[in-house]
């Protein structure tokens, strides 16, 4: 895992500019229609550096990362919902967004100061919970990371997991015990199929403040 130092008190307590707040939320979409454009592996090794510093729960990092391109990509084509054919394959790169079943095992690599913590997980129940959750958390991060490298992103669901499972994972040596979550279409959006952002609900709503 590449290290970094911490930024400096006075620096990471500021607000981000406007320019990046809307890099990364107000003015991001969910993109269905890509630029002709590659993205280089040494752009996706660079998304992939940013988002493993987002936080899991005891360091555990489920999250595993497939991407596609080209041949490999195509290969989605009979697992995926007839909507989610085009925007996927004409993607320059599609994320297989997946979690390590056997995560545990990296627990005393990755929480050294209590590699104990493997047996929090032993049970098929809880790795299943946390398998699951964390890496969801790791895909949100990676769209986050996606923005930031100025990348469009596309997540989605409707696929046939099963069948994404047994195409790319289950007789893989290295990938056996992985698992599909959802996938992440990456690229340069165009606006061609955008539709008028849709509504959120307000902060009333969808929040409360207890004191």
């Amino acid at each position: 895992m590449t290290a970094t130092a911490p930024l400096a008190l006075a620096d990471r307590h500021n607000p981000l500019s406007d320019h990046a707040l809307d890099q990364l939320f107000r003015g991001a979409r969910t993109f269905y229609s890509w630029e002709d454009r590659d993205i280089s592996d040494t752009t996706l090794q660079a998304l992939y550096e940013l988002l493993q510093f987002g936080p899991t729960s005891a360091n555990q990092s489920p999250a595993r990362f497939l991407f596609l391109k080209g041949e490999a990509q195509a290969k989605l084509r009979p697992h995926l919902i007839e909507a989610n054919v085009e925007k996927t394959l004409t993607a320059p790169v599609t994320v297989v967004l997946a979690w390590d079943w056997n995560f545990h095992d990296k627990i005393p690599e990755l929480f050294p100061h209590n590699p104990g913590a493997r047996d929090w997980f032993a049970s098929d129940e809880a790795r299943f919970e946390n398998g699951l959750r964390n890496s969801t958390l790791q895909g949100a991060y990676l769209i986050m990371a996606a923005r930031a490298l100025g990348l469009d992103c596309g997540p989605m669901s409707g696929f046939d997991k099963a069948g994404v499972d047994a195409t790319f994972f289950k007789d893989d040596p290295d990938m056996g015990a992985w698992r599909s979550n959802f996938l992440i279409n990456l690229g340069y959006g165009t606006q061609d199929l955008l539709f008028p952002r849709l509504p959120r609900l307000s902060f009333d709503a969808a929040a409360k403040i207890l004191s």
